[in-house]
């Protein structure tokens, strides 16, 4: 695979989400809105040191690409829901969403037009590039997950809602998109349960006008609480508080990966990124998905094959494996591999080992393979 116009065999990168140093959680990850603010040098200092800490920690593993680490909050709420929503313009009142594996959050309010009101990425984006000169990949929150994250009292559809945050998202992937940047990543989290109507027309909203960077959706089960979740059934109805042991078993719910190709195809993406080898070890990465539904010729497939809800590191050995696997059905020269999700759950040592184990597993692949091209 091509990366930043280097040929790389099966590119290694983490999703995204990553442990932040602590001396950041104890103070600026509060503190810091998106933007830089008086006193100027105090906050540019701060993210700068954070993310070239981030970015340290990838490159004594050995990624290929590295990524921003999503400082701009200490725990997994604030990084992927909290920061977009005060960008946008949220009242950050709201009672507790409805989603199963994420009912501990609570729904920002709007009461007004959603734009962008600052920064969301752009400065984390700076500090990346500053921070390393590999091939550098910056992600942002999906579509799909902030809109229905909302308690909407402004627009009239959820699909003007959702398309409203698209373009205010744009705006913003369009002023990273012109640094140089060499991936920008959204993440679809809630695609897995149900595409909304408006799903693919808001995300290729939120990307239009990139030029620069190659475009990846980052697919998981969730990483808040536990994952997976069930797939919602006619137990109880919208609104109803029940009891859910009592739901009905849905025998119907599709295969893991089958729930998501081919309908992301439609999506303006250079890059697929699914949890797969991981956390979902019974799906395999959908394997026989794609014998169904090959992957199209301009998209390219990053396979999870590192559990971030485990604390037990995986061996080379186990690594090594799950690429092989994926290989009998994915093309070499198409396929990178990741982390299943963002590893901010994890003890920061804990997340140094598994990225480790990520490089050193992908190493065995290619050692495999040299001796095979050798040996014909």
């Amino acid at each position: 695979m091509k990366i930043a116009g280097q040929e790389i065999f099966i590119p290694t990168s983490m999703v995204g989400n990553y442990p932040n140093p602590r001396w950041w959680d104890a103070s600026f990850a509060r503190q810091f809105c998106g933007d830089r603010e008086p006193p100027d040098s105090l906050s540019r200092e701060a993210l700068e040191d954070a993310i070239c800490a981030i970015a340290s920690d990838q490159e004594k593993a050995g990624l290929d690409i590295i990524s921003d680490g999503r400082v701009h909050g200490d725990n997994y709420a604030d990084t992927a829901v909290y920061h977009y929503f005060r960008r946008l313009g949220y009242d950050l009142h709201g009672g507790h969403l409805g989603f199963p594996i994420y009912s501990r959050l609570h729904a920002g309010t709007v009461e007004h037009e959603i734009k962008r009101r600052g920064a969301i990425m752009v400065e984390q984006a700076r500090a990346l590039k500053r921070s390393t000169r590999k091939p550098t990949k910056v992600q942002y929150t999906g579509v799909q997950v902030l809109a229905q994250c909302t308690n909407d009292l402004y627009y009239k559809s959820s699909r003007e809602r959702a398309l409203a945050i698209a373009k205010a998202i744009n705006e913003d992937i369009r002023e990273v998109d012109a640094m140089g940047v060499d991936f920008i990543q959204l993440d679809e989290f809630t695609w897995p349960y149900f595409f909304e109507d408006w799903a693919i027309e808001a995300f290729n909203t939120a990307v239009e006008g990139v030029r620069n960077a190659r475009v990846v959706v980052h697919v998981c089960w969730g990483n808040w609480g536990g994952t997976p979740a069930y797939y919602a059934d006619e137990t109880g109805k919208p609104g109803e508080v029940y009891d859910l042991t009592r739901r009905k078993d849905n025998a119907n719910a599709p295969a893991a990966t089958r729930a998501i190709v081919p309908k992301a195809y439609e999506a303006r993406i250079d890059v697929l990124n699914l949890e797969n080898c991981g956390r979902r070890v019974d799906d395999m990465s959908g394997l026989d998905a794609f014998r169904q539904f090959p992957l199209p010729d301009n998209v390219d497939f990053w396979a999870g094959v590192i559990d971030v809800k485990s604390t037990i590191t995986e061996t080379a050995t186990q690594v090594a494996d799950r690429i092989e696997a994926l290989l009998k059905v994915i093309p070499p020269d198409r396929l990178g591999v990741t982390t299943d999700c963002g590893l901010i759950l994890l003890q920061r040592y804990i997340a140094q080992d598994k990225l480790r184990a990520l490089v050193e597993g992908v190493r065995l692949v290619r050692d495999r393979s040299r001796q095979a091209v050798a040996a014909e």
